[in-house]
């Protein structure tokens, strides 16, 4: 079972949400809040119990960037998907650079949600990569960024174009196993809590690029 909670200021769109994943056999909704400042407290609440955050973007007193950038410091938080009414590039590429795994639209439909939801609990990302294609520019011409070892550059390179682990131990004949020992400290190195949050600061910095 997934547990998710879901912030928004909206109710009719909060009681919408809340039902449509509720009908989900492998997800249960635990908890909801309409702002920001009450999604940190609801985080804290359910430290370790919570698996996916479904964050509206605009909220009055504490928006969701402002309350995701602030939850994602917390090494136990869940996942963070934000939500927002409109494809609002801006938004999504901060999201990304703040450790989001996700950006869906509300007006997705349920199985849309759903897997999503799934999508990010087994560790993954949305939109990732030909949005983020799209939305990163060039990327910085200054290399700045953790010192990475020629085998974990290759597999970085590996994470912006999008790969499994799987096609990556195949291109590098090594074992999935290896490649997972590599993307964890490359994680580590970058203080990114995803594969695609790497992905995001590496090509800020200029280390990789498309």
């Amino acid at each position: 079972m997934i547990n998710v909670a879901v912030v928004d200021d909206d109710p009719l769109v909060l009681d919408g949400l809340t039902t449509i994943l509720g009908a989900i056999v492998d997800i249960e909704v635990v908890a909801t809040a309409t702002d920001g400042a009450a999604a940190i407290d609801l985080v804290e609440r359910y430290s370790g119990d919570l698996d996916v955050l479904l964050l509206d973007v605009r909220m009055p007193r504490m928006d969701g960037l402002e309350a995701a950038h602030r939850i994602v410091r917390n090494p136990s938080a869940p996942a963070v998907v934000m939500m927002t009414t409109f494809d609002d590039d801006a938004y999504l590429v901060e999201a990304l650079r703040l450790g989001a795994s996700g950006f869906v639209l509300k007006r997705s439909g349920g199985t849309e949600l759903a897997n999503a939801v799934r999508t990010v609990a087994e560790g993954h990302s949305v939109l990732f990569p030909e949005r983020v294609r799209d939305l990163m520019v060039a990327p910085r011409r200054t290399r700045s960024g953790p010192a990475l070892t020629p085998t974990e550059l290759r597999v970085l390179e590996a994470l912006v174009r999008g790969d499994e682990n799987r096609e990556i131990a195949e291109a590098l004949h090594v074992t999935r196993e290896t490649v997972k020992t590599h993307v964890s400290s490359i994680l580590a190195k970058f203080g990114a809590r995803n594969r695609t949050h790497a992905a995001v600061l590496a090509l800020d910095a200029g280390i990789v690029s498309w």
